[in-house]
């Protein structure tokens, strides 16, 4: 129990130190990504407005028919990211910046962001 809440307290101070330098705007959203065990969720907000545009999940019904059960995490995570694209696209945004959340850049997390990069989302 002690290590979990101390890797827990690591992320977060990681998400805070991240979190000083990113910040949303209305020209370039932020592209914010939580991992949870099972499921990965990534959301495009706008900091200075505090509004969230768009938003995508494993839970999402459009990932649930795209993928099978047996698809593997990383592959559900880069159809989340061309999702997230998808409808980035729709609202009009294009450019945004990638925050990862305290998470290292490896596995379901960069396997989100190549999917939204081949989704057309630029960052």
């Amino acid at each position: 129990m002690k290590k979990a809440r101390a890797s827990l307290k690591a992320r977060m101070r990681r998400r805070a130190h991240i979190r000083k330098r990113l910040k949303g705007t209305g020209d370039r959203p932020r592209l914010s990504v939580f991992r949870s065990a099972r499921h990965i969720y990534a959301q495009i907000i706008d900091d200075s407005r505090g509004v969230t545009y768009v938003s995508a999940s494993t839970l999402s019904p459009e990932i649930a028919s795209e993928t099978t059960p047996k698809s593997s995490k990383c592959e559900r995570a880069r159809a989340v990211g061309r999702l997230i694209a998808q409808k980035a696209k729709a609202a009009g945004i294009t450019r945004v910046c990638f925050d990862r959340g305290g998470y290292k850049y490896h596995g379901r997390i960069s396997s989100l962001a190549e999917g939204a990069r081949e989704g057309g989302l630029e960052f």
